[in-house]
C-alpha cells in the first residue's frame, strides 16, 4: 500500500507529460499552421510552471480555511497540517522558468548550447524581463517557503501570476491590459482551485486518524463552497478570453479548424467532466451515509485537473488563432 500512491502518482505525471510533449502535432495535425520550435518541449516547461503556481497557492489557500475551523488546533494555535510539497514545488518552478527564459534568450527558439543563449539581451525586452522576473520569483518562493515566514510566499508567487498575464498580452494585441487583467483572474482561480483541492485532499488523510470524521467533511464543505465561485470566475473569464481570441462568428470553425481551437475544446470538455466530478463529491459530502465517500470523485477531480493543466501549458505553445 506505501508503494501503491507513489507508483500510482509517478504513472499520472509521466501520463500527464505526454500531452504536451505530444500535443502539438497532434493538435497541428491538418490545419496548415506552422510549429513552433520545440512547441513540446516548451509546453511541458509552462505546463510545470503552472503546477509549480498551484501548489504553494493551494497550500496557503487551504490552511486559511483550515484555521477558521474550530477544534483542529495543535499547541501552537494553529491546525496540524501535511508536510509542505511548496518548496519542491518552487525548485520545478525555477528550472522550469529558467528554462523558459532561455528560450526567449535567443529569440524564441530552443538553444543548441549555453553559447547560443543571451542573457544580457533578457534586459532589453519585454518577454526578457518578464521571465528574468519569473525566475527570480520562484527563487525568492522557495526560500520564504524555508523560512519561519512561509506565508511571505505569496508575494513571489502573485509576481508569477502577473507576469504570466503580461507574457500572455504582448503590448501589440488589441487592449492587452483587459487580456492580462482576464488571464489574472483566470490564472489566480484556477490555481487556487487546483492546488486547494490537492491540499484540502492531503490534508484530510491526515485529520482522519487525528480529529476524527467532523473536522475533515467540515474542510471538504467549506473548500466546496469557495471553489463553486472559483468555477464561476474561471469559466466567465475563459468565455471572454476565448471570444477575444475568436470572434463569435468564427468560433465553431475554428474549434475543429486549428490547433488552438481543437487544444481549447478539449480543455473545456475536460473542465466540463471536472464539473461534473465536483458536484458529484458535493452531493455525497451533503447526502451520503458516510460524507467521506466524497473523497473518491475528489481524487478522480484531482486528476482531471491536472490534464486540464497540461492542457493549459499546451495552448501556450500554440499559434494563436486567426481573428477572421
Amino acid at each position: 500500500m506505501t508503494l501503491t500512491r507513489p507508483v500510482a502518482l509517478l504513472v499520472l505525471v509521466a501520463l500527464a507529460a505526454l500531452i504536451p510533449l505530444l500535443g502539438p502535432s497532434t493538435a497541428l495535425h491538418g490545419t496548415g499552421e506552422a510549429s513552433v520550435p520545440g512547441a513540446g518541449g516548451i509546453a511541458l516547461l509552462r505546463t510545470v510552471l503552472f503546477a509549480a503556481l498551484c501548489v504553494p497557492i493551494g497550500e496557503l489557500f487551504v490552511n486559511r480555511l483550515a484555521r477558521s475551523l474550530p477544534g483542529t488546533e495543535k499547541a501552537t494555535g494553529r491546525p496540524v497540517t501535511p508536510r509542505s510539497w511548496s518548496p519542491p514545488a518552487a525548485v520545478a518552478g525555477f528550472f522550469a522558468a529558467l528554462g523558459l527564459a532561455s528560450v526567449v534568450a535567443t529569440g524564441n527558439l530552443v538553444p543548441d548550447g549555453l553559447s547560443d543563449i543571451d542573457v544580457g539581451g533578457l534586459y532589453a525586452s519585454r518577454d526578457g524581463k518578464l521571465a528574468l522576473l519569473e525566475v527570480n520569483a520562484f527563487l525568492v518562493a522557495g526560500l520564504c517557503a524555508v523560512s519561519r515566514r512561509p506565508a511571505t510566499r505569496l508575494w513571489p508567487l502573485a509576481a508569477v501570476a502577473v507576469a504570466e498575464a503580461l507574457r500572455a498580452h504582448p503590448a501589440t494585441e488589441h487592449t492587452p491590459l483587459t487580456g492580462s487583467g482576464l488571464t489574472l483572474v483566470h490564472l489566480t482561480c484556477a490555481a487556487l482551485w487546483v492546488g486547494g483541492l490537492l491540499h484540502a485532499l492531503r490534508t484530510l488523510r491526515l485529520w482522519h486518524g487525528r480529529y476524527g470524521t467532523e473536522a475533515g467533511v467540515a474542510l471538504l464543505g467549506l473548500y466546496a463552497r469557495v471553489a463553486a465561485v472559483l468555477l464561476a470566475a474561471i469559466t466567465a473569464t475563459g468565455v471572454w478570453s476565448s471570444l477575444r481570441r475568436m470572434p463569435p462568428e468564427t468560433v465553431l470553425e475554428q474549434l475543429t479548424a486549428t490547433a488552438y481551437g481543437r487544444t481549447l475544446l478539449a480543455k473545456v470538455l475536460l473542465v466540463a467532466a471536472v464539473a461534473v466530478l465536483a458536484l458529484w463529491a458535493r452531493q455525497r459530502l451533503r447526502r451520503a451515509a458516510d460524507p467521506l465517500t466524497a473523497c473518491a470523485p475528489a481524487r478522480a477531480e484531482v486528476v482531471a485537473l491536472g490534464l486540464v493543466v497540461a492542457a493549459s501549458g499546451l495552448l501556450t505553445a500554440l499559434p494563436l488563432p486567426i481573428r477572421w
